[in-house]
């Protein structure tokens, strides 16, 4: 490392998608209404289960609530900051508003994968364990919850402090539209053997870690739903799992594809994988959760019936 071209930056350039204003007003509406429908469908989805008693005390429902949350929170981490940067010519942020980004990146985006380990968890009781699941309390939910939101904060404090003993050379230009970890530590002047190691054991594990929970529930569910006798039993409890199957689907083939892909040294490649991951799975998830709910749609009357007799 040349130590005379180590300095302590108080701002990052973020370049974004470039200076060419054809893609900028392209890209703003883009952003801005993905944005608008990711805290709208979330923002129901939350004010729902929060206001229909029913819902909130069905475990399903209530892990529902904090997954759109953490989508809520995610997009709103990433999305204004690159807003103002497709309408500004500026395009910086300092170097604090950098580290807290890349801290709520990393603790929404982890808290989304935990909290789908814990939905499986609520399928598998649900589908194999009926009759214990039925005296499951708001506790144990509670428990679950919090142990996710938990987890993703140690560990996105983990890497935070961990860039924050990086040092940078001048000028501290990140080629790319958010502060995510690779992109920061392309600009450093620091040996980050520490963060590679870390990212090589803690980091694979903490993503992947739900991942294998998720896969070992339903190996359990698929052998019970096959030996219901009935195929419309089988139907109905398929059913149950075909939403939080297709979040889970979308959202590790999306980790897989940005995370998990061969290096690339092309940043316009990871600044597309990054908008996708950023984009699409907080935007869908509502969709999903609530196409052909029939229990959603019952709540939506239920509080109809209330408010507006």
């Amino acid at each position: 490392m040349n130590h005379k071209n180590v300095t302590r930056v108080s701002e990052f350039f973020l370049h974004g998608f470039g200076s060419e204003p054809e893609v900028r007003r392209l890209l703003f509406p883009l952003f801005l209404s993905t944005y608008l429908l990711t805290l709208l469908g979330n923002g129901t989805i939350i004010s729902l289960i929060l206001s229909d008693t029913k819902l909130f005390q069905t475990p399903m429902y209530f892990f529902l609530s904090h997954l759109a949350l953490a989508d809520w929170g995610f997009a709103t981490t990433v999305v204004p900051k690159a807003l103002q940067n497709l309408r500004s010519q500026e395009k910086t942020i300092s170097y604090h508003g950098c580290l807290a980004q890349c801290y709520f990146y990393f603790f929404f985006g982890n808290a989304n994968c935990c909290l789908l380990g814990s939905m499986a968890y609520d399928r598998y009781m649900a589908i194999c364990c009926p009759l214990k699941y039925s005296a499951i309390s708001y506790k144990r939910c509670f428990q679950l919850v919090t142990v996710s939101w938990t987890v993703a904060f140690f560990h996105a404090l983990l890497y935070t402090v961990l860039l924050s003993r990086v040092e940078f050379c001048d000028p501290g230009e990140i080629p790319h539209f958010v502060c995510e970890m690779s992109s920061i530590l392309d600009v450093s002047c620091s040996d980050n053997t520490l963060i590679d190691l870390v990212v090589l054991t803690e980091g694979v594990v903490e993503v992947l870690g739900p991942f294998v929970f998720i896969i070992v529930s339903y190996v359990f569910i698929f052998y019970a739903i096959l030996k219901i006798p009935s195929a419309t039993g089988k139907r109905k409890a398929f059913s149950t799992c075909a939403s939080h199957i297709g979040v889970v689907v979308l959202s590790y083939s999306i980790i897989a594809f940005v995370y998990f892909k061969p290096n690339s040294k092309d940043p316009e490649h990871d600044k597309l994988a990054a908008m996708i991951y950023t984009l699409v799975t907080p935007t869908l998830n509502p969709f999903i959760y609530t196409l052909r709910n029939s229990e959603m749609n019952a709540a939506v009357k239920r509080i109809f019936r209330k408010h507006f007799h």
